[in-house]
């Protein structure tokens, strides 16, 4: 445990943090599951609006730092292929 005032201080903020980044993450799960659900019933119209919805989700993330701009760039590409092969 910390000692001093501001390993305490430095603590809570990683907790804050940590919190923070994990709802983002499970958002983010959360908009892959219904974009691979959309993907799968093959309704183009649902999987557009379900990818639009991922896309943004990853860019926000990308912006803050949560997840890596190679991470969400390949994340993208994947879902962007099969929505085209979805037609």
């Amino acid at each position: 445990m910390p000692n001093k005032a501001n390993a305490w201080k430095a603590l809570r903020q990683s907790e804050k943090r940590a919190a923070r980044n994990t709802g983002i993450h499970e958002g983010i799960s959360y908009l892959r599951r219904q974009y691979q659900k959309s993907i799968a019933a093959k309704d183009a119209a649902i999987a557009t609006t379900a990818f639009r919805a991922l896309q943004r989700a990853l860019d926000r993330a990308a912006g803050k730092g949560i997840l890596k701009a190679n991470t969400v760039s390949r994340l993208k590409s994947r879902a962007m292929e099969k929505l085209q092969k979805l037609g």
